[in-house]
């Protein structure tokens, strides 16, 4: 039997009213104040027979492409923001198989070698994470499903400033879910959908590999460990993990697996660069503050625990001797309050087991491994003000840390090779580079909210709802400098130079960037 562990009381108090809330929806439906609720489950099942219906000209699938030979499609992969790109950058490089024959055997050559991908950041509506915590799941449902129609389709736009959409962008044989909580909340969703639109695609998302890289490693520490899930409060509301990782245990005839979760509220949005969470050096916030602080309910900074956080007090605004005022602004003290909170959290419990596997269960997360690991080493040896080593038994001598690209590659790459759609050296793909597109606020739709920097507005983001299919308050667009902060694009050239390789050769030899101004193409 599995052992589930929800984050914190806060959250657990959070899932009782969101399941309230559906309850008596459910009961009134004649009440005029629910009408227009996103929980009303059949709406985006009524947007997946519009679709198939050919009702909804912004979001066409060019069915007669898929007609076709898909072998020299692209594959494509969808994140919330730009954080899926961990999950490219491991596509790109893993080599768990030679490519002549297909065996599990490493040949020195990338296993996609020849393959090309369409990458696309739903940067304008970042985070996921933040829409089941405010009951917004079936909008967020929505946007899951317009992520994988736009790398279904041809439809895009060259650039925030053109004057109408564009439609050489190609269809793809596949798709990545590179978002842990669009995976938990989408996945079978977008099955569904696609049976429904008998689109010969294969769909994969990071969760179910993560889980199956877990029960793995727990076959090597053996049964007395604990899994533990960093996640978005997004993903560790659905129970994805815990969800997938009882289901594969059940395959394995394996019992007594204990799960335990805690979900960040900023960790994704302060990578990403969000205002209501971080800004940069020398800028003034121009959103509310949402992230961990004395006054959230849902992130309480716990002024005893302080020496335990070890906030650098470099990554916080407010003044240092009034607590009340601190918000957090680096990533760096996000991740240590969330590491002090889960195992705050599973002391309480009274646990028998130590931490030994932790999940990585947001594609931003990977960006930090070494921030996490050095966190939980620290914190391992923490001496508390009493003298004890408060959180010693809590975390195993030798962690593992899952990252789910690499399991997600590898099914990726079975099931292409399965089913003969692995492109060979001499064939051609149907585009020569990569492709990389991100969603920005459409300030040409008058009812569109945003903020001093371009950004939504946070009541504006969240106040949406499900079925409006028509309203086009994002556009997609190719990535460039006029979209990628200049924090993400060191990021990304730090810490992945072959992501970083691919973008900028899209910018400058793509048919798709072609009238792209100078000042906006990416430079190596």
């Amino acid at each position: 039997m599995l052992n589930f562990m929800v984050k914190n009381r806060s959250l657990m108090l959070i899932s009782v009213i969101y399941f309230l809330l559906i309850f008596t929806i459910g009961c009134s439906v004649k009440d005029d104040k629910h009408k227009d609720t996103e929980l009303i489950e059949d709406t985006n099942y009524t947007f997946i027979q519009l679709i198939k219906e050919k009702k909804l000209e912004n979001f066409e699938i060019p069915y007669e492409e898929y007609k076709k030979n898909i072998k020299n499609y692209p594959i494509g992969v969808f994140d919330s923001g730009i954080g899926g790109l961990t999950v490219f950058k491991v596509i790109l490089d893993v080599d768990h198989f030679n490519n002549i024959t297909g065996e599990k055997k490493p040949d020195n050559v990338p296993d996609f070698a020849n393959e090309r991908f369409v990458y696309l950041a739903d940067q304008a509506n970042m985070p996921y994470g933040t829409y089941p915590l405010l009951g917004k799941i079936n909008f967020l449902r929505e946007l899951i499903i317009k992520d994988a129609l736009f790398l279904l389709g041809n439809r895009y736009w060259t650039s925030e400033f053109a004057q109408s959409p564009s439609f050489d962008k190609p269809p793809v044989k596949a798709v990545v879910i590179a978002c842990n909580t669009a995976t938990s909340y989408g996945l079978e969703l977008l099955r569904y959908a696609f049976k429904e639109w008998n689109l010969p695609v294969y769909i994969v998302g990071v969760v179910e590999a993560g889980a199956r890289g877990a029960i793995e490693s727990l076959k090597v520490k053996g049964k007395n460990s604990t899994i533990a899930v960093m996640a978005t409060v997004g993903t560790t509301l659905s129970n994805g993990y815990p969800k997938a990782i009882e289901k594969l245990a059940k395959q394995e005839n394996m019992d007594d697996i204990t799960v335990i979760q805690h979900g960040s509220l900023g960790i994704a949005g302060a990578v990403e660069g969000s205002e209501e969470f971080i800004v940069e050096k020398n800028k003034k916030r121009t959103a509310e503050y949402k992230g961990p602080s004395l006054n959230n309910t849902d992130a309480p900074i716990d002024l005893s625990l302080l020496d335990a956080y070890d906030f650098d007090f470099k990554g916080i605004l407010g003044d240092r001797d009034n607590p009340e005022t601190w918000q957090l602004n680096s990533v760096e003290n996000y991740i240590r309050y969330d590491v002090v909170t889960l195992l705050e959290n599973y002391r309480k419990t009274n646990p028998s087991k130590p931490i030994g596997i932790v999940i990585l269960g947001c594609t931003h997360y990977p960006f930090y491994t070494k921030s996490f690991m050095t966190t939980f080493k620290r914190l391992k040896a923490f001496v508390d003000a009493n003298g004890e080593k408060r959180y010693n038994q809590l975390i195993d001598e030798h962690l593992i840390f899952i990252d789910p690209a690499e399991l997600t590659a590898i099914e990726l790459y079975k099931h292409l090779l399965n089913k003969k759609l692995l492109l060979e050296k001499n064939e051609k793909p149907s585009i020569f580079v990569n492709e990389f597109y991100i969603s920005v606020p459409n300030k040409n739709n008058p009812n569109v909210q945003l903020t001093s920097t371009g950004a939504f507005t946070y009541e504006y983001k969240y106040s949406r709802i499900a079925g409006n299919y028509n309203i086009e308050d994002v556009l997609r667009v190719p990535m460039s400098n006029y979209n990628l902060k200049n924090a993400v694009q060191k990021s990304i050239m730090n810490n992945m130079p072959l992501v970083w390789e691919n973008l900028v050769e899209f910018n400058w030899k793509s048919p798709r960037t072609k009238n792209l101004p100078q000042d906006a193409r990416l430079k190596k």
